[in-house]
């Protein structure tokens, strides 16, 4: 299954075979084993002077699910079987970032199969291990994460634990070459049949193994363009992904955007506040800019020229509104950026009486923007917000250069939403912005973000 964006394990094309829930995974330099693919490994509970007689055995799965490793899995236990170790009453000690459903569904089944329990962790092996040892000896750690499919696998344990501190994250299924940009992306019929044919086996998987279609109605309502959703202790246990652990916190919704309160949804909406006008004493030109949803473009309009996207704003899929992201010229090395929103009430989440924050984030570069406007509009009732702000020229060339997406949070009283936005687009127009901004300021045409007028709210 966030969002590179955070993410899955392994990417494949639509003709490549399965469908992969969308957090996936590229490989950079240096990664750890949870990106690599899943291998399987036997350990003991150690020291043996501590747990004695009642030592468990463990097999540490790390890294990504893939379509081998059904098969992989099933080799180990072969081969385990085989030299005399007994992994009756063993755990699957699970931590991955998820990968392909139909391997997730064949592995779930092997573990059911063999009658193993499944937890989330780590295995650490300990540093003084006995001598003539056959097996390993180790430690657990909580401290994992078992994204996407992974959350499926976790199904196939007779017994099934999620400590307090190691998550479970859930996140839609989709096409595995297409969540990078899902919203500028094409599809087929086949397309939809091979994403409707995995949902199915999935439901089937669900059932069978005892747990609840809940699992599967959270994980598909969460969009790939939103981070994973981050399982609670109540959802662990209603949708019987947990049968026994420890009691795990509540996990800040900050991760899946914002769950509103009973009292929020009533909440009567705000007026304009008086000491923030909305065009920061500009007004708004009521003619719609032609921006696009299927790619980053150019704009122009008053002169100027921009590199402008249109993105669905939503909600755990709920669609709440829609914002445009515009770059254009800066000074000091910077590119100007504006941020236009219109949000509006949805089914159990009402407006905010103001947006309080707004930033973009690419790879590790952070920019506050700065909201020059934020209120209630009784006209069409929504809630419209411009920020503008700036980002170095080096992070905006490498973003259309296709390195990575961009990310735009904000936040309000009581909702965060988090957005992830493809370059679609980008490499192919960016170079014409950066050759106008290049121009002496008196050879080229003022830039729209730094005039509040001239920023359009969409249709």
């Amino acid at each position: 299954m966030r969002s590179s964006l955070s993410s899955l394990g392994t990417v494949i094309g639509a003709l490549a075979a399965a469908a992969l829930f969308a957090a996936g995974v590229t490989t950079p330099a240096g990664a750890d084993n949870r990106t690599l693919p899943m291998r399987f490994e036997l350990r003991m509970e150690g020291p043996a002077a501590q747990c004695g007689l009642d030592c468990a055995t463990y097999v540490s799965a790390a890294g990504a699910i893939t379509a081998d490793s059904p098969r992989d899995f099933k080799s180990f236990m072969q081969s385990a079987t085989a030299n005399g170790h007994n992994l009756k009453g063993a755990t699957v000690v699970m931590d991955s970032d998820g990968g392909s459903v139909l391997g997730a569904i064949a592995l779930g089944r092997e573990i059911r199969s063999a009658r193993l329990s499944t937890m989330v962790g780590r295995v650490v092996d300990i540093a003084d291990q006995p001598k003539g040892s056959k097996v390993p000896r180790a430690k657990l750690s909580p401290y994992a994460d078992c994204e996407s499919m992974c959350a499926f696998v976790m199904l196939g344990g007779i017994k099934r634990s999620v400590p307090s501190e190691a998550r479970v994250m859930v996140h839609q299924i989709w096409l595995g070459d297409r969540r990078e940009d899902p919203t500028a992306a094409n599809y087929s019929a086949e397309d939809l049949v091979l994403v409707q044919r995995d949902i199915g086996r999935l439901a089937r998987f669900t059932e069978d193994m005892g747990a609840s279609m809940d699992l599967l109605d959270l994980a598909l309502r969460i969009p790939p363009w939103e981070p994973l959703h981050v399982m609670s202790r109540d959802e662990l246990t209603n949708t019987r992904l947990a049968t026994e652990g420890p009691a795990m916190p509540e996990v800040a919704a900050v991760a899946t955007s914002s769950q509103a309160t009973n009292a929020a949804t009533t909440a009567p909406r705000a007026p304009v506040r008086a000491d923030r006008p909305m065009t920061n004493g500009s007004k708004l030109i009521a003619k719609p800019m032609p921006i696009s949803e299927r790619s980053w473009g150019l704009v122009n309009q008053d002169g100027g020229v921009m590199l402008a996207r249109r993105h669905p704003l939503t909600v755990e899929g709920d669609q709440i509104g829609s914002f445009d992201v515009m770059l254009s010229c800066g000074a000091d090395d910077k590119f100007a950026m504006s941020y236009v929103e219109r949000r509006y009430a949805a089914e159990g989440l009402a407006l905010p009486p103001q947006l309080d924050g707004v930033t973009l984030r690419i790879g590790k570069t952070r920019a506050a923007l700065k909201i020059v406007g934020s209120g209630y509009d009784d006209q069409d009732k929504t809630l419209r917000t411009i920020a503008v702000g700036s980002v170095p020229a080096e992070v905006v060339r490498r973003f259309s250069a296709g390195f990575r997406s961009a990310v735009v949070e904000t936040s309000s009283d009581d909702a965060v939403t988090v957005i992830r936005i493809g370059n679609t687009g980008a490499p192919q127009n960016f170079p014409q912005l950066a050759a106008a901004c290049s121009k002496p300021i008196g050879e080229r045409a003022e830039a729209m973000v730094q005039k509040t007028g001239g920023m359009a709210p969409a249709q």
